[in-house]
């Protein structure tokens, strides 16, 4: 049993290509369609959604194609010798964080459009999100910059003799990688947790109080049951996004907090420990939410969704001409 080959190794084989395989179609039929498409929804969600869509695109490809198919793929990574080692985690990092903190800023744009529109006329705007997103991925990139001097690429003369490997720097100053890894953890889960959390709890703490008022005033209650509607068509959407990517995310926290302040000198390469299993479940699930978006989008926003099945049949059929969908009324949060 020794010599038997741990059922983690295959189903991460198994698992990666085929998440870039859905991944990354999905996103960029995510983008071209809120680029293209009409999907009712305001400027500065829509550059939102599709700033979301190129980081959960960056996210597939150099973390999950080019850094983990290639390592089960290829003895030795063209990422195994410098300069790659040491620029790897820049760009890995970097495009993580931003895919991160992109939906967390969507989150607290929206959450000022619902809740306070004195600030909407300000922040909610289409310049806004532009500065807001070139923002996010300029610091999410300077966020990641200290792992350039984490890696080294080594001289592998071990598991595949005569080939590189790029590791952790063994020199390293202990208070240096501790620092790291904790600086990392804060950034993309404590902060972030807190943030869509509390901003997600007072959302729907507006719609009951919504609800209420407008349950009292019952001679409006006719012409507001449609606003209603749709408004929680709008709400469902921007508490799913956050809220899928806080529970895909929960498990590799735990399992995070947890290596860093229990095992962080154990082998993470040693399936025996319950804990690397459950780190590496985490790390999956985590990186599912690059690929679940439009997924998520289609299953709650109507018109996304008539957008997306109206491309499939001019893919499908391109000498057909379809005719224009009509006009549905706009969601109403997104529209603010």
């Amino acid at each position: 049993m020794s010599g038997q080959e741990h059922w983690m190794l295959p189903l991460q084989r198994a698992f990666y290509p085929i998440l870039a395989i859905v991944g990354i179609p999905s996103n960029i039929v995510t983008f071209l369609i809120f680029w293209r498409r009409n999907c009712m929804l305001s400027k500065s969600s829509t550059y939102y959604l599709m700033a979301i869509s190129v980081a959960d695109t960056l996210v597939l490809v150099l973390i999950v194609v080019i850094e983990i198919v290639l390592k089960f793929n290829v003895e030795e990574p063209f990422w195994s010798k410098d300069p790659w080692c040491s620029l790897r985690d820049i760009f890995n990092y970097g495009a993580y964080n931003a895919s991160i903190w992109l939906v967390v800023t969507f989150t607290a744009e929206r959450f000022i459009a619902i809740n306070n529109f004195s600030l909407k006329a300000r922040f909610c705007t289409p310049r806004c999100a532009v500065i807001t997103i070139t923002l996010v991925y300029t610091c999410s990139h300077l966020c990641a910059v200290p792992y350039f001097w984490s890696n080294k690429s080594y001289f592998n003369g071990s598991a595949h003799p005569g080939t590189h490997a790029c590791v952790y720097d063994p020199h390293m100053p202990g208070f240096y990688a501790r620092g790291l890894v904790w600086f990392q953890t804060a950034l993309v889960y404590i902060v972030p947790f807190v943030v869509i959390f509390t901003l997600n709890g007072l959302t729907l703490r507006q719609i009951v109080l919504s609800n209420r008022v407008h349950g009292v005033a019952g001679v409006f209650r006719q012409s507001a049951s449609h606003f209603q509607s749709q408004k929680r068509k709008s709400v469902v959407l921007l508490i799913t996004v956050s809220m899928t990517f806080a529970l895909l995310s929960i498990t590799r926290f735990v399992t995070q907090i947890i290596l860093r302040s229990a095992h962080y000198d154990i082998d993470r390469t040693d399936y025996t420990i319950p804990i690397n299993v459950a780190a590496d479940i985490g790390t999956m699930l985590d990186l599912t939410n690059a690929s679940f978006n439009m997924y998520l989008y289609a299953c709650t926003q109507s018109k996304f969704r008539k957008e997306l099945m109206d491309c499939v049949k001019k893919a499908i059929y391109p000498c057909r001409s379809c005719k224009p969908l009509r006009s549905d009324y706009p969601s109403i949060i997104f529209h603010l």
